[in-house]
């Protein structure tokens, strides 16, 4: 019976493969069985890379995923320094210049990051080529060393094109090879500036401009590309005297055993100067006068007034000696009975 149902259905696909329709069918399980064992084979070949996987590689996935989640983090807030980031200063001098207020502008250069430098400027040149050379420069403030004499010395702090615009004189120069300070800060790292409270005197308002000014002059700008981001030195601006005078002090954090019981201490490193702010213009270099100091005295008049003084030393010689003679013959010896005893 087995025989026979096996005959029969041997002829009935026999029959079926001569009409067509057993074509079909094979082929459609052709295909899927391919497709089955292609879907097989891919599920291995990951599995294999999943077992082949390092930890190293695994981390390097996780740091990615961070990275990304990052990515969609709100930035922190960072403070603005209220410097505009293309701030930059110009400064140059004038011809004349003495080789101390010479090797002051170049300690000024080494404390700010985002100054300038040129050539020297003709003294017969106008002080308003110093704008036009900081529209050249892309400067937005300029410092000028006005010389004269070759003993005087008048440092312009300007903003340009439109200004405003300070006249100081520059008294009691030390330049940083001249004091051989024990401070040493790292060059162009951000200053923290500090001022006198003098400054935000409401009955003074021209100390206030004169704090923006410097401010705007020696503050590093927002994120500048020669910044160190490291605070280890402080500008120091005090007023007294009528005058500005300025610190510059080394951050010093003491280690080891002498952290204990100490607190942050500061090292001067240099220069020093004081700036008498002679007037305050509203342009640069110029333009109508905001303020005008009344104790202010040129020191070409105390030069005068010192040779005045010098002038009259042969006259008080010569009086000196008039009044010898003088003194001498109203106050002569009398004749004595025995100068002629002997004779």
């Amino acid at each position: 019976m087995k025989n026979k149902k096996k005959r029969q259905q041997k002829q009935e696909d026999a029959e079926a493969l001569a009409r067509g329709d057993r074509a079909e069918e094979s082929s459609d399980d052709d295909s899927e069985s391919e497709e089955a064992e292609a879907a097989l084979a891919a599920a291995a070949k990951k599995s294999k890379k999943r077992k082949a996987k390092s930890p190293a590689a695994e981390d390097e996935d996780d740091d990615s995923e961070e990275i990304e989640e990052n990515r969609d983090r709100p930035r922190p807030v960072v403070e603005f320094t209220g410097v505009n980031a293309k701030e930059k200063c110009l400064i140059l001098s004038s011809r004349g210049v003495t080789s101390r207020y010479r090797h002051l502008m170049l300690d000024i250069g080494t404390l700010i990051p985002h100054s300038k430098k040129d050539s020297k400027l003709d003294t017969k040149n106008p002080r308003d080529a110093v704008v036009e050379v900081a529209d050249m420069k892309s400067c937005t403030s300029a410092m000028f060393f006005e010389c004269r004499k070759r003993t005087d010395c008048y440092m312009w702090l300007a903003k340009c094109p439109e200004g405003p615009s300070v006249k100081f004189h520059v008294e009691n120069v030390h330049t940083m090879a001249e004091l051989k300070l024990t401070g040493n800060h790292l060059k162009f790292s951000r200053p923290a500036l500090h001022f006198d409270a003098s400054f935000d005197d409401a009955n003074a308002p021209h100390l206030g401009h004169i704090k923006e000014m410097l401010t705007h002059v020696f503050t590093t700008p927002y994120r500048h590309h020669k910044m160190k981001p490291f605070v280890d030195h402080i500008f120091s601006f005090y007023w007294e005297d009528g005058r500005v005078w300025f610190r510059n002090y080394q951050i010093t954090y003491p280690e080891g055993k002498e952290a204990r019981g100490t607190r942050t201490q500061l090292s001067e490193t240099g220069p020093r100067l004081c700036l008498h702010p002679i007037k305050i213009f509203a342009g640069a270099f110029g333009g109508p006068t905001l303020y005008d100091d009344p104790t202010y005295v040129s020191p070409n008049i105390v030069r005068r007034e010192e040779k005045k003084k010098d002038q009259g030393k042969y006259q008080r010689k010569v009086e000196k000696k008039a009044d010898r003679k003088a003194h001498a013959r109203m106050n002569a010896l009398k004749p004595d009975e025995l100068d002629d005893w002997n004779a």
